[in-house]
């Protein structure tokens, strides 16, 4: 039996509440200061993970601060309850441990950890990577586009995950424009996908000047508040939402009836998989980032894989070429706790067409 963890922790205060209804009764200061002091724990034990060539179990380890606390709290106060939460996993018998949602972005992204564990660490980032390109470049041919005229914006092109993200898709698309905070590292990514010539490249700082005329947007930064909202985009845009807290607004699925927009990685989780836990996912479903977790303990890999803030594209295709192996499979799309069905793309698809024509796009 192989043997995994993964840790997990709550996004906001309003996660609490899910936890125990209870919670809504109580200031948020006391909350925050009840985690600041609160140790990491289990959560739950991970059942019925099975492929064709190996079983594995696992833990969810809980760490408790929220993203805000992990951005806000002195850096080594959090590496600390990080590595306390990855020592947890390794107490109870777990050889490799993933590091969910913002314990992947403290710091130096989970190289620091690693070094102070005597199990396997990573980020999960690069299924995630994987599986976000392809379902966006699946969700956009469903829309009717045709990658190869495509405009497409990475909004956090800088970051592990947009990074790798837009090596990726700047071999599919016509034109793709990243976007960041800081100039200098935006210039420098730009420069190397110039010379390898792949598309047209252009950088930028305004998020929403870029995406007016975006036929495929892809978002991944680790801001706490909303980036995206319904007057940003044009009609027929394809947007898919790979941040935890979510970048796009929910105005944007409520209001925008002419823009689809899906969450990335949603992966179908062999076996009888059970949780024990409810994150808001489907039965025998999960995230990206977990389900390379799972995938490295199915295959025996028990090595640091995706680490720093640098993804390996061949590990990229690795983790790729081991989740087929072991039948981990897409899980269609997924919008706010929803599924995306193929009858609403349809829909969105039309409802696009219909303003594109009036506003004479």
């Amino acid at each position: 039996m192989e043997k995994f963890a993964f840790i997990i922790h709550p996004l906001s205060l309003e996660d609490m509440e899910h936890l125990s209804p209870i919670m809504k009764y109580i200031p948020g200061p006391i909350i925050e200061a009840g985690l600041k002091m609160k140790k990491p724990f289990k959560v739950s034990h991970i059942t019925g993970v099975k492929s064709p060539y190996a079983e594995a179990e696992g833990w969810f380890i809980g760490c408790p601060l929220t993203a805000k606390q992990m951005v806000e709290l002195p850096e080594e106060f959090v590496m600390d309850r990080i590595i306390e939460s990855g020592k947890v996993a390794q107490e109870l018998g777990a050889k490799i441990v993933g590091l969910g949602a913002f314990t992947s972005i403290v710091g130096d992204a989970g190289i620091t950890v690693a070094k102070n564990l005597d199990i396997a660490v990573t980020s999960g980032n690069s299924y995630t990577v994987a599986t976000a390109v392809q379902g966006t470049k699946e969700a956009a041919q469903m829309m009717g586009k045709n990658l190869k005229d495509c405009r497409a914006v990475v909004v956090g092109a800088t970051g592990s995950i947009g990074a790798a993200s837009v090596r990726l898709l700047a071999k599919e698309v016509k034109h793709i424009t990243l976007v960041a905070r800081h100039m200098e590292p935006l210039e420098e990514l730009a420069q190397e996908l110039i010379r390898q010539n792949h598309c047209e490249v252009a950088v930028s700082q305004d998020i929403h000047a870029s995406l007016k005329h975006a036929d495929i947007v892809m978002t991944v930064t680790s801001a706490l508040d909303f980036l995206i909202e319904p007057g940003d985009l044009m009609p027929g845009s394809v947007v898919c939402d790979v941040a935890r807290p979510r970048n796009v607004s929910r105005e944007v699925s409520s209001s925008r009836n002419d823009v689809l927009v899906i969450e990335g990685g949603i992966i179908n989780v062999p076996g009888n998989v059970d949780f024990h836990f409810n994150f808001g996912f489907p039965p025998r479903t999960s995230y990206a980032c977990m389900s390379e977790t799972m995938i490295l303990a199915l295959d025996g890999r028990y090595e640091n894989f995706s680490l720093g803030r640098n993804l390996d594209v061949n590990k990229i295709d690795l983790i790729s070429k081991l989740a087929d192996k072991h039948n981990f499979r897409m899980a269609g799309f997924r919008n706010f706790e929803r599924a995306v069905s193929h009858e609403h793309i349809q829909e969105v698809r039309h409802n696009a067409q219909m303003a594109l024509a009036i506003h004479g796009f």
